[in-house]
This record gives structure tokens, C-alpha cells and sequence, in this order.
């Protein structure tokens, strides 16, 4: 699944609780009534660094999605289900209301909460043209004004704010790259002059990372410099980045073709557009980029990013490195797992213990870099929580009877991995068993689908969910999301979910199969395997295509009823395990190959 990661709460000088009133006085000397600040950065990412850490240093939630509004004499949090058990402990609720972000969101409340005449700021930088959109028609709705701020005026009372991120960046290798970065920009730019686009605005630094075949450290597990750049019909490029950043060997790689600026010059170029044609991604680029460009002079296109298909379909050498990648996780995750079958049951290992020796077992695989994500590890009522992360205060014990779900990746050279594995700790209860080959039967379904080229993620996401619907079950997360390669472990156009999508799955994408089944308070149950689209050979009146399993690792038999799968799902899923144990025995130690033939073992 991979999950956004919590970053710890900023550090201050002034006590937690006094930050609302610290920006309240700010916001009343630059006469405003209020401000709205998101948990994002410039370039709307999953992960935020330290220094844009703003809404945490507000208000103390330390989750990966939420809002907050302050106002003269209230303010508001927006977490999601995810969060909100982790809201109410980290925040100050006497300060701050807790509002659902999905069900009550910031710009419904601020539209019957503002007063006539009230005065909103919010910083352009932080927020896409669609959220300004949306909070615009809020406030003229309650007859108030949406005001933006030429500075934002928290990074004025932010008195320890980190600097900004200064990794160095790196060049990411052809061998592993598979095309070089003078062949994606040639063809990034026929497609520019082929929709008869002057530029695009490349905001996501994932884009820009795959485009330049460039790597670096800003982020947490994801490797990946900050920066923005200008790509041009004509193929050259402008890239907008902290210097310090830079080497001589980054700049003979980027050549001629791609010319250096500093971060702040990102203005003076868009000034320079007027009458230009320029692409930007309404769902991630800064509003700001907008409104620069229209008072410009130039006309802002509203598209996708032009770089998110490409970079989505992976070519032959990025699939065949996913696939070693896999088989080198494989290897890790099976040794933790035989270490977890001998160890759990006598030395009741807690949830952060398990989490360690995973990703030590992890290190030692070639390539491997860092944690895709944080490591879920929940233990009994903590694999419920979708998006759990151990604390030394939530940290349980394996204990006989639960059942313990670990959701982990790894960030290769060549690949970017995401596994999760429900395991029982001693025996399973029938109703377990029955519920986790439910899911199962759901997993098997998606991995096995023939579907015809025009299909979209959404259309195959059902396949995961008809045998929990049957027993009046669900889940309420999406089934699959994108992966990409050494790169973000979420990763879009493409997804599998009960929310429309318009993109069909092309050949080279990745995406992840995940089905689950959560009861609150007791246990959680997912398994989760990366999955490559191809085209599939069989006989068929039109173009046919089918999912190639990327993750090897085995699945708990124990859990496993076999009376609740037909003759197909046992022929897969004996196949899969097969498969495992062929890939994988040659590769571990003795102890480890014995467990895995058990592991692995033909059901019938």
C-alpha cells in the first residue's frame, strides 16, 4: 500500500499551544481575518520537507494529508478517516475544531462559517488553481474576500524553521534508466509542439527527476531533488534549482541543452513567456504559476503534466530491473518471514522490533537505498488501522492467537518495491481464515484479470471486492495504485479504485493489488503484490491485455481455506507459490530454503 509519511512535529521556542496566537498576530498586522494553511509544499508531493513543515508546527498533527484555518476567534482541523485518532491526540482540541477533510471540507465550512467583510489569505504557493477555485467561491459565497499573500506569513513567526532541503543530486544511470535524458527531452518536445504547446511547466519533481534522469535526497523515501523546470518545444530545458544541489558531473551530464538557474528565477522566466502557449497541471502546480503567467501575458494551459504517462509506462530495462529488484525483496522478505515463524511465537517480538529486523534483512540486498515508506507494522487491533505507524507508545507485542500485518517496500536502483503480508501468530480462528481468503479470492481475481486495451483501473476494481460484497464486507481504501521506478512508490495517471479515472492501463505501467478487510479493535488483513500490465498473447477477437506479478514472496497457508477456492483460484494460486519457491530457493540460506518449501507447499 505504501502510506504518506508522518513527519515529526516542528520544534519552537514558544510552546505548542501558543503557535494559533503567534499567526493571529501576524495575520491582524497585514490585515487579515484568517488564513488557510495545507499540509503542502510548492510542489503539492506526498512528502514534505522539514522546512514546509507548517501546518505541523501549527497545530501539532504530524499526519500526511490535512488543513487548517485560522480565524480571529476560531480555527479549524480537516484530517480524514485515516487521522483522526491521530489528530485527537496530537492536537489541542480547546484551540482547534476537528472537521472531517472529505465528508465537511475547508471550503463548505468557510462558507458557513466567514463573515461578511472577513479578509482570507492563503499562500499561492501551496495551493492548486482548482483549491483556490474552490475556497474563491467559498468566500463569495459568505460575501467575504479571498486575499493572497505575497509571503507566507507563518515563515514570519516561524522563529527555528529549518532551512530547506540541500541534497546533492545525483545522475540516475542509463543501465538502469533504460533511455537517456537527450532522448526523453527530444520527445517530451515533439509532443509539446505536436499539441502546439510553446513549454510546460514541470512542477513535480518525480517529472522532472525522470526526464533528466536525475536522482537526490530532499525527501524522505523518495529520492528525489526539488526543483522546477521550464521544457520547451524546441527540447532545451530550464532547471530551477538551488545550486548547492549541483556538481561539475551533474552539469556535463545535463549538457548544453539544459540551462541553470537558481531557484528565485523561476519568476523573471515566466515574465518572459507573454504570448506563449504554456502547459501546467492544474492538480499539481502552484496557483501562483498561474496567475504569473496570465499577468504575463501568456496563456496558461490547463492539462496533464506531459511528462506522467511516459514516465508511468515503463520501458524494457525499467521492467526488467523491477523484476530483479523483486526477486532481491523476495529474498529479504523471506527471510523475515522465517525468522518471524521461529522467533514470534516464544519471544513475543513488539511491532517496532519486527519493522527493524525487516528492513536490516533488506540492507543487505544489492542496490537497496532506503525505505519506500514508512513500515506499517500492526499487531491484532493496530493491522485495523489502515495507515498504522508504531510509536514506542502504540507499540504492541506479537501475541499467539493475533494476526500481524506488515506493509514495507524498498527503494532499489533498479526498482521500487511495495509488499504486504497478513500472518497469523500461532493458530488462526475460522473466522480469520474465512475472511482473509475472502480477500484473497479478491487479490487472485485482479492478478489473473484479461481485460481489452481501453480498459481503465477503475473498471477492474470491483474484481477485488465481489467475494467480500457477497458476505456484505468491504474496504475502504483503493485497491491498486501506481508505482514507480526508483521514483515515487505512489505514482499516477493510473490506479484501480472505486473513484472514477479516465486513464486507461497501457502496457509498462505498475500498479499495486491490494484488497483488504479491517475490523475495528480486532484485526486488519491485506496482501498486496506490484503487478505489470502487458499485452497478453492468447487467443482473442481484439487487442487483450493482463497483469505479470512482480512481488515474490509467499502468503500465510495458515490463513488459507482451501474449501473457499474454485479449481482456477487453487491452479493460480499454487502456481504463484511455485513460482516463489523456484525464484527464490537458490537465492537464500538453507534454514530459510527449508522454511520456504513448507511455506510454498501445493494446496489442494
Amino acid at each position: 500500500m505504501g502510506r504518506a509519511e508522518t513527519a515529526d512535529t516542528m520544534t519552537s521556542d514558544t510552546p505548542r499551544a501558543a503557535h494559533p496566537e503567534l499567526l493571529r498576530r501576524e495575520l491582524k498586522r497585514r490585515d487579515l481575518d484568517g488564513f488557510v494553511v495545507p499540509r503542502s509544499d510548492e510542489h503539492q508531493g506526498e512528502y514534505v520537507p522539514p522546512s514546509a513543515q507548517r501546518l505541523a508546527w501549527l497545530t501539532g498533527f504530524t499526519g500526511s494529508a490535512g488543513v487548517a484555518v485560522i480565524l480571529a476567534d476560531q480555527a479549524a482541523l480537516f484530517v480524514d478517516g485515516r487521522y483522526t485518532l491521530q489528530a485527537e491526540a496530537e492536537v489541542d482540541l480547546e484551540r482547534f475544531r476537528l472537521l472531517h477533510l472529505v465528508d465537511h471540507p475547508p471550503h463548505r465550512w468557510l462558507a458557513e462559517t466567514l463573515a461578511t467583510g472577513t479578509r482570507l489569505g492563503y499562500d499561492p504557493w501551496l495551493h492548486t488553481p482548482t483549491g483556490v477555485d474552490q475556497l474563491r467561491q467559498a468566500c463569495d459565497k459568505a460575501g467575504a474576500a479571498l486575499v493572497s499573500c505575497a509571503d507566507n506569513p507563518i515563515d514570519a513567526v516561524w522563529i527555528d524553521r529549518p532551512e530547506p532541503p540541500a541534497a546533492p543530486v545525483v545522475v540516475h544511470p542509463l543501465r538502469f534508466a533504460g533511455k537517456s535524458a537527450d532522448d526523453k527531452r527530444l520527445e517530451l518536445g515533439a509532443a509539446l509542439a505536436a499539441e502546439r504547446l510553446d513549454a510546460a511547466l514541470l512542477s513535480a519533481p518525480d517529472s522532472i527527476a525522470w526526464l533528466l534522469n536525475l536522482r537526490g535526497g530532499d525527501l524522505p523515501f523518495t529520492p528525489l531533488p526539488l526543483a522546477f523546470a521550464l521544457a520547451h518545444a524546441d527540447t532545451s530545458l530550464d532547471l530551477f534549482i538551488d545550486p548547492r544541489k549541483l556538481s561539475p558531473e551533474i552539469e556535463d551530464h545535463l549538457g548544453a541543452a539544459v540551462r541553470l538557474h537558481r531557484s528565485n528565477a523561476l519568476a523573471t522566466a515566466l515574465d518572459g513567456l507573454a504570448g506563449k502557449r504554456v502547459r501546467l497541471d492544474a492538480a499539481t502546480a502552484p496557483a501562483w504559476a498561474f496567475d504569473r503567467l496570465q499577468a504575463a501575458g501568456a496563456q496558461a494551459d490547463r492539462g496533464a503534466d506531459p511528462c506522467a504517462l511516459p514516465k508511468a509506462c515503463k520501458n524494457p530495462v525499467e521492467l526488467e530491473g523491477a523484476r530483479n529488484a523483486h526477486r532481491r525483496d523476495g529474498v529479504a522478505l523471506s527471510r523475515f518471514l522465517a525468522w518471524l515463524a521461529t522467533t514470534a511465537p516464544t519471544r513475543g517480538l513488539t511491532e517496532l522490533e519486527a519493522a527493524d529486523q525487516l528492513e536490516h534483512f533488506r540492507r543487505d540486498g544489492q542496490f537497496y537505498r532506503e525505505p519506500s515508506f514508512p513500515t506499517i507494522s500492526g499487531a491484532g487491533p493496530n493491522g485495523a488501522i489502515v495507515h498504522y505507524r508504531s510509536t514506542a507508545t502504540t507499540n504492541r507485542r506479537l501475541e499467539p492467537g493475533q494476526l500481524y500485518l506488515v506493509d514495507s517496500g524498498g527503494q532499489y536502483l533498479d526498482g521500487t518495491t511495495d509488499v504486504t503480508r497478513t500472518v497469523a501468530i500461532g493458530p488462526a480462528g475460522a473466522e480469520e481464515r474465512r475472511r482473509f481468503t475472502l480477500v484473497l479470492k479478491g487479490h487472485i481475481a485482479l492478478a489473473a484479470a484479461r481485460f481489452p486495451q481501453g480498459t481503465t483501473g477503475s473498471q477492474l476494481d470491483s474484481l477485488a471486492r465481489r467475494a467480500l460484497w457477497a458476505e456484505g464486507l468491504d474496504y475502504d481504501h483503493g485497491t491498486g495504485h501506481g508505482v514507480g521506478s526508483y521514483l515515487s512508490v505512489h505514482e499516477g495517471p493510473q490506479r484501480i479504485s472505486k473513484l472514477p479515472n479516465t486513464q486507461e492501463l497501457l502496457p509498462g505501467m505498475i500498479l499495486s493489488d491490494e484488497p483488504g478487510y479491517y475490523k475495528a479493535g480486532a484485526y486488519g488483513i491485506r496482501i498486496e503484490n506490484l503487478l505489470a500490465v502487458r499485452s497478453s498473447a492468447g487467443v482473442a477477437e481484439r487487442p487483450m491485455l493482463e497483469f505479470e506479478v512482480l512481488t515474490l514472496a509467499p502468503i500465510d497457508l495458515a490463513l488459507v481455506d482451501p474449501s473457499l477456492l474454485d479449481e482456477a483460484e487453487r491452479a493460480w494460486f499454487n502456481a504463484y507459490h511455485a513460482r516463489v519457491r523456484e525464484l527464490l530457493t537458490p537465492r537464500v540460506d538453507a534454514p530459510t530454503a527449508a522454511w520456504l518449501a513448507q511455506a510454498t507447499r501445493e494446496i489442494r
